[in-house]
């Protein structure tokens, strides 16, 4: 009788990232994953008008002026931010093409459910956890 062949994964929606890719984008994630540095992102992102001063960022933390601009700096390296001196002030403002690029690979393409984890929905693991319970064969096999 013959075995009917079921692909165990639907097929990808987008090209995976190339090597030079993942290298980029992972000093993106190192760059952001500094709460210090997420939160000056964040403060520079919602700030109306585009930009602000670091004399307007360094009030904000309890850290010096030399170690927010270090933070700034690392932003700016993995091409987040850029800024402009203005007499004795810099200005900084968000890169949209860094962040955009940085945003549509977080996003799922449209129109594409998110899926349902194996064993439905609420399904408890092994551990008591919430999750997708994997059964390999029969009873007390191992996988």
């Amino acid at each position: 009788m013959p075995v009917a062949t079921q692909e165990c994964c639907p097929g990808l929606l987008t090209a995976p990232l190339d090597e030079d890719q993942a290298t980029e984008l992972a000093k993106v994630f190192k760059a952001l994953g500094d709460p210090v540095r997420l939160r000056l992102l964040s403060m520079i992102a919602s700030r109306a008008g585009g930009e602000v001063c670091v004399c307007e960022l360094t009030p904000a933390f309890e850290l010096s002026q030399p170690t927010i601009s270090h933070h700034l700096k690392l932003l700016r390296q993995a091409g987040l931010i850029d800024c402009e001196r203005r007499g004795t002030w810099v200005y900084y403002w968000l890169l949209p093409e860094t962040t955009d690029r940085l945003a549509g690979l977080l996003v799922r393409p449209a129109g594409q459910p998110l899926p349902e984890p194996a064993g439905g929905a609420g399904a408890v693991r092994a551990d008591g956890a919430a999750g997708a319970v994997r059964v390999a064969g029969a009873a007390g096999a191992s996988s």
